[in-house]
């Protein structure tokens, strides 16, 4: 039997944001984190994460729904999926594509149109993954920016990246 049976896929909670540093190797992000909940809170985003019966969060994905980027979400007809990543371990047996369909599903619920994302450029698997669900590459991506980790020290990132968006349709 999959283990897929026994994930739940729903919008995260204050009480999962310490399970997202999955045991300390995303504990960098913790601020991070606590804005991007603070912008669900505010209508601004929404957290996805994937939870194994007995096991725990092992997968998460964030959507902005509106940013000071209007390319990437404009909070009417474009968001942006960002932060998206499964554990390892759960790698390569549809969880991935799972939580993008969700999070699909309810953008178009929202009334969105379009889904934006950036894949870093040596990130294949994951960009194959995309372009099998229908993203295309529409742009490069510098994927510069920085955040202020746990210790409050500012951190600068420099990952190049593609961008990719799909037009959101219902499926028949």
């Amino acid at each position: 039997m999959s283990f897929l049976s026994s994930v739940t896929i729903r919008y995260a909670t204050r009480a999962d944001l310490l399970a997202l540093e999955w045991n300390g190797e995303y504990s960098h992000f913790r601020r991070l984190y606590r804005g991007i909940y603070q912008s669900s809170l505010e209508g601004k985003a929404v957290l996805w994460v994937a939870e194994l019966k007995g096991v725990g969060i092992i997968g998460q994905l964030f959507v902005q729904l509106i940013s000071v980027r209007q390319d990437l979400a404009d909070g009417i007809q474009r968001a942006y999926i960002y932060g998206f990543r499964i554990m390892p371990a759960y790698r390569g047996h549809g969880l991935g594509t799972r939580m993008l369909r969700v999070a699909e599903e309810d953008l178009l619920k929202r009334g969105y149109r379009w889904v934006v994302l950036n894949v870093g450029r040596e990130n294949v698997e994951a960009r194959q993954l995309y372009e099998r669900l229908g993203y295309r590459v529409v742009a490069a991506e510098p994927g510069r920016w920085s955040y202020l980790d746990d210790k409050g020290m500012l951190r600068e990132v420099n990952e190049p990246a593609w961008r990719m968006e799909k037009e959101l349709r219902w499926s028949a």
